[in-house]
């Protein structure tokens, strides 16, 4: 009697994952990813919007960002520092959020002299503070200065397809002319509804000439 030929662990993974893909009416194939560079930005609650651009006052969108939901406003603001160095213009980003935080790229921080921990968005017990200045008032920020930690937006069905789960760390490689860079310890954000993208701040998409990249793979480690 013929023996039927044996599967192996990775391809009986492979058809389970696209039957589980497919129920879930998710993509067949490798999601597009889409690798943005987030400058140096602010977030502002309600309280500090009034006080630096006066009572009442509503952000008005500038330009929307890939998330939905989500904008640059044409509001900025000054941010200062203790060694009173200044960065004169940084862009206020919308809606309004519970706390106001402040994300800064490494050499931001260095240029004004704050000492920025490596945080995720709304992870702001402990951490430094600044001067804001806005046309209207000024605020002294006790604490929601960070670098953001780079990380990845996804949906479920996303998460899914990659094997991940929300706080989960994946690898990002960018290919670019001759060099290849790969950022290791991007963590997961997953949710019901956000769309694919792989946040880096200035530096790290310098770093990578993220600019002239020809090919990017995101990956479990």
């Amino acid at each position: 009697m013929a023996q039927a030929p044996s599967i192996d662990r990775a391809q009986v993974e492979k058809i389970v994952r696209e039957i589980v893909v497919k129920l879930l009416g998710g993509p067949k194939e490798r999601p597009e990813v889409v690798v943005t560079i987030s400058a140096r930005h602010c977030h502002l609650s309600r309280e500090h919007i009034d006080i630096l651009f006066g009572p009442g006052h509503e952000l008005k969108p500038y330009k929307w960002l890939y998330q939905e939901g989500f904008y640059a406003a044409e509001e900025t603001v000054m941010i200062v520092g203790p060694r009173r160095r200044m960065l004169p213009t940084v862009r206020v980003l919308g809606p309004p959020r519970s706390k106001t935080q402040v994300e800064l790229a490494f050499t931001d921080a260095i240029s004004l002299g704050i000492d920025a921990p490596v945080r995720l968005s709304g992870d702001l017990k402990g951490t430094p503070g600044c001067v804001l200045v806005g046309p209207a008032g000024s605020v002294d920020l006790k604490e929601g200065v960070i670098r953001a930690a780079r990380h990845v937006h996804m949906n479920y069905r996303d998460a899914e397809y990659y094997g991940v789960k929300n706080g989960d760390v994946m690898c990002l490689r960018i290919e670019s002319g001759p060099c290849t860079t790969v950022f290791e310890n991007v963590i997961v954000r997953a949710d019901e509804t956000s769309k694919l993208e792989v946040h880096l701040d200035t530096d790290e998409g310098n770093a990578a000439d993220i600019e002239h990249a020809t090919r990017v793979e995101l990956y479990k480690p």
